[in-house]
């Protein structure tokens, strides 16, 4: 009776070890990519100097170019640089959810990710540290940008009772690309391959999206199979429902869009990341076990 007592007490206790131990270990990831990024002053400054040069340069020519409609969430005319706005958000989170997939390749090959990935843990839990370790970093230089960018004259609707959707969305919109970013890694084998990353994923993502225009405007200009990559566009989706949070808008099929590529994403890299099924051609090139 006795030893029953002992094993059972023993069965409670072992999982909230487990618990802990995992929580310990997301913490540790999160807080080191954090110092890391403390260090790395370069790195804010090249965030931030991307956007505020479409913000202060590029719109500037264009700054009235929608002051012939009214399209939603507005319910008046907006200059240019209010509309870009959310789409130079989703260029900060969209730049460094996909830098992320460089750092994983790095990690993976030759630093700390290396001994991580043979942890007593689940490969899809270090996958989540690391993805929110990514959000995390997205979303400070995000709030940067926004700080700047009201400092030059183009404040966002960011807090009031919309507040929570707007950070919901953030969230969202981060954690999608930091996803993006880590099935990205699963298939980069080297670091030169990452600008065929930016030719090939990051700009396309970007231009044909809701960032610079509205969909209307690239319909209305004959530019039909950009409208129609525009549409399936996930970013447009994180864009738009960023921007419709920011006036209490219903964002529509929007978050639908964004928490599904998430997951989808996010469950094909840690399937990438299995030594018994994706990973295996990184273990026969010296990867990790």
């Amino acid at each position: 009776m006795q030893g029953e007592v002992v094993s059972s007490s023993s069965a409670v206790v072992e999982p909230r070890r487990g618990a802990a131990h995992a929580l310990q270990a997301l913490r540790a990831i999160v807080w080191r990519e954090l110092a890391k990024f403390s260090r790395q002053y370069g790195r804010l400054i090249s965030a931030l100097v991307r956007p505020l040069l479409w913000l202060a340069v590029f719109a500037a020519g264009f700054r009235n170019v929608f002051g012939v409609a009214i399209v939603e969430p507005y319910d008046t005319y907006i200059p240019y640089d209010v509309y870009i706005a959310p789409g130079l958000v989703g260029m900060v989170l969209l730049f460094n959810g996909m830098q992320s997939s460089l750092a994983m390749v790095y990690d993976r090959e030759m630093g700390l990710m290396r001994l991580l990935l043979t942890a007593p843990l689940p490969r899809a839990w270090i996958l989540l540290a690391k993805l929110t370790a990514t959000a995390v970093l997205s979303l400070a230089q995000a709030a940067a940008f926004v700080i700047v960018a009201a400092l030059l004259g183009t404040a966002l609707p960011v807090f009031g009772p919309q507040t929570p959707m707007v950070l919901l969305a953030a969230v969202c919109a981060a954690l999608m690309l930091g996803s993006l970013g880590l099935l990205l890694s699963v298939h980069i084998k080297q670091l030169e391959n990452f600008a065929g990353t930016m030719n090939f994923v990051i700009f396309p993502m970007y231009f044909m999206s809701t960032a610079l225009y509205p969909l209307w405007k690239l319909e209305e200009s004959g530019a039909e199979w950009v409208y129609r990559v525009a549409q399936f566009n996930p970013f447009t989706h994180a864009v738009e429902w960023m921007r419709f949070a920011l006036y209490g808008k219903d964002p529509g099929v929007a978050p639908y869009v964004v928490l599904g590529t998430l997951a989808v994403c996010f469950a094909l890299a840690a399937w990438g990341y299995d030594p018994q099924r994706g990973f295996g051609a990184l273990t026969k090139r010296g990867g990790p076990p």
